[in-house]
């Protein structure tokens, strides 16, 4: 049976797998480096190019870093929002890649479908170009809020205070401390009974996490997507 081909979209990386249905890799995970700059016909060029020595799949999910409603992009803070705004990336890809059925959600929301427990209140935090985040109870998804664009230490956003250039710019000791601090700052504001934290720069933490907060799979930005596709 065809599987799922799923794409996560990073500011210095997309990165693509077929998996099945319970999130499993089929393929090995194939990556290439983000465009610079990434408009809709370049990054769907650089996918269709990606996606080409992959066996059959049906369905396409997509985690997107943005704010997404309904397959349409809303933002794009890492791509270039004058270029995404208003695209409808689901139908674009299902036209690109053979007329399967796309889906497409935030990045951090399709990274938390591999990773909750779905018990209580559960949030996703990723650590990479930018802060995602997502926010699940009892595993259903909650609204999106964009808090990585909301301020968190003078006028710095959670983007601007965790993000890659922030770990480049102040160095892996400093960075930790924000990383805390973070934490602290997001268990006042939801007193949540799990949080996970992924992205390519949660590698870089090195301070004694609480106990209900994990670090997730690299893999789990792909592995989501089959989440997409499940019945409710």
């Amino acid at each position: 049976m065809p599987g799922i081909l799923a794409i996560d979209v990073g500011g210095t990386g997309l990165k693509a797998a077929v998996i099945d249905d319970k999130g499993d890799m089929l393929t090995d995970r194939a990556r290439v480096p983000t465009p610079h700059p990434c408009p809709p016909k370049v990054f769907l060029e650089a996918i269709t190019e990606l996606v080409k020595p992959f066996p059959a799949f049906d369905r396409i999910s997509v985690g997107f870093p943005g704010v997404v409603r309904n397959g349409c992009i809303l933002t794009a803070p890492n791509l270039g929002t004058e270029d995404w705004s208003g695209f409808e990336l689901a139908e674009a890809l299902s036209k690109a890649l053979g007329g399967h059925p796309a889906r497409v959600i935030n990045d951090a929301e399709m990274q938390g479908m591999a990773v909750i427990t779905g018990k209580g209140l559960e949030f996703v935090l990723t650590l990479g170009t930018g802060a995602g985040t997502a926010l699940f109870r009892d595993g259903d998804l909650m609204p999106h809020m964009e808090l990585a664009h909301h301020p968190i230490h003078d006028d710095k956003t959670y983007d601007e205070y965790l993000g890659n250039a922030a770990y480049e710019a102040e160095g892996k000791k400093h960075w930790n401390h924000r990383v805390e601090k973070a934490i602290g700052l997001i268990y006042t504001l939801l007193h949540y009974d799990m949080l996970h934290i992924g992205g390519g720069n949660a590698k870089h933490i090195e301070f004694d996490l609480p106990k209900n907060v994990t670090i997730a799979s690299n893999e789990a930005g792909l592995e989501g997507g089959a989440g997409l596709w499940k019945k409710r």
